[in-house]
């Protein structure tokens, strides 16, 4: 069984139905805030949208900080958007919010930038940009380095440990747009919205063991 994690935010019916179209015969994709199922799950996807300050305060509501921390201990986990961004130890966003802190760094909003024509750059990054895969990670299996994904976020990842970056992104500067540590893996682009490649990225989740090789 698979656990799409339910705190009230995101675009978990979508997120679902991308999970059970690429997911092998005769799983159970579950949309459920219940921690006891998350704790059962074989998988755990932990999706999201909107403010930091919310998506912590619907965490704690629903008691879900600690089985999730628990569930990413022990088996194959998927953030995505802000389910990457809460993965961190704090956000610049709602005047600052700590977060999870399962990997240590920060959060912060992007800059005022210009493009190479000098044109500003519109916040939040909206639409297609490419990711640079930094390491090697099966679930890249069976996708081109650069391969376009989408996004949409006003806020990007500054982990402390750059070794945890297995995708970066450019748009007017050079962030993190995806980590890996252990059972773990994040992304900030919503694969669930990426075509064909964003279709392998779930795919290749369903089928990982959560070992890194």
């Amino acid at each position: 069984m698979i656990a799409v994690v339910d705190y009230g935010m995101g675009n978990l019916r979508s997120v679902a139905k991308a999970v059970e179209h690429v997911a092998p015969t005769g799983t159970e994709v579950r949309v459920t805030d219940d921690a006891q199922q998350i704790l059962d799950a074989d998988r755990v996807v932990f999706p999201g949208q909107g403010a930091a300050a919310d998506c912590m305060a619907a965490l704690n509501g629903r008691g879900l900080i600690a089985p999730l921390a628990e569930a990413a201990r022990t088996r194959p986990f998927l953030g995505i958007c802000m389910g990457m961004q809460v993965m961190l130890t704090h956000s610049e966003e709602n005047n600052g919010v700590h977060l999870l802190n399962w990997f240590e760094g920060e959060v912060q909003r992007f800059p005022a930038m210009h493009d190479g024509n000098g044109l500003a750059l519109k916040i939040p990054q909206m639409g297609w940009n490419g990711i640079r895969q930094a390491h090697p990670h099966p679930l890249w299996h069976g996708i081109a380095d650069d391969a376009r994904f989408y996004f949409v976020h006003s806020y990007y990842c500054r982990p402390s440990d750059t070794a945890l970056v297995v995708g970066s992104t450019e748009y007017g500067m050079t962030y993190a747009s995806a980590l890996a540590q252990g059972s773990v893996f994040a992304i900030q682009a919503h694969p669930e919205k990426s075509a064909a490649d964003g279709l392998t990225l779930l795919k290749n989740f369903t089928r990982w063991n959560g070992q890194a090789d």
